[in-house]
């Protein structure tokens, strides 16, 4: 078990993407342990029920294994894969997400940490996995090139240290990032970002209590 300081002994992979989506909600969920829902997360519960949900099948040499538990003892972190493609020797991670395609890799790191975790519990290497988004209903293809993988070993480290330190980073507001988060009435990010100056606010509360006349 870790100590105050030390990294955790291991991370959930869903944390990774919670950084690379806001380090702030990051710690929320994952230090602070605040937690709330609202419309995309509860569609995004639902798509992840019935991913997870469905019994494992084999078809036409294609075994598809559904909800699986995987980690990495050297990487620190553990989570659960919601499908695992078996095609022959070849190891496939799927990951479904209620939207579509997003400008930043968050999704990719995930499902790259997922891969790297798999390659550790099987001994084989795994080249692609891909995303399966509700809102197009495609799949995207997610190669696992030196790139991704190195981005990927950065913000896990990145994760890990910041929960061993405990401190939640300051928000940075952003209108349409910040509007989609569940966790916008906990974080209070337009709030927070300016706060109110309590020094100026106790002086001059003390200014205006003081009799004229008399010392403070």
């Amino acid at each position: 078990m870790s100590t105050p300081g030390d990294p955790p002994d291991s991370v959930p992979i869903s944390a990774l993407q919670h950084w690379l989506f806001c380090p702030r909600q990051c710690a929320l969920i994952h230090v602070e342990r605040l937690w709330s829902e609202n419309r995309l997360t509860a569609e995004g519960r639902i798509l992840h029920a019935r991913a997870d949900g469905g019994a494992g099948d084999r078809r036409k040499g294609l075994q598809t294994l559904r909800a699986v538990e995987i980690g990495s003892e050297r990487l620190g972190l553990h989570g659960v894969a919601d499908v695992v493609e078996v095609e022959g020797e070849v190891i496939r991670p799927v990951e479904y997400k209620r939207g579509r395609p997003k400008p930043h890799r968050a999704d990719e790191v995930q499902l790259c940490a997922q891969a790297l975790c798999l390659e550790e519990m099987t001994g084989r290497r795994i080249p692609e996995g891909a995303l399966f988004y509700g809102e197009t209903r495609r799949r995207k293809a997610v190669v696992f090139d030196d790139e991704l993988r190195t981005l990927t070993l950065r913000i896990a480290a990145e994760v890990r240290a910041m929960i061993a330190t405990g401190q939640v980073p300051p928000p940075v507001f952003d209108k349409h990032r910040c509007r989609a988060c569940s966790l916008i009435e906990l974080c209070r990010p337009e709030r927070m970002q300016a706060p109110p100056h309590i020094l100026a606010w106790l002086d001059r509360a003390v200014t205006a209590d003081t009799v004229p006349g008399e010392a403070p």
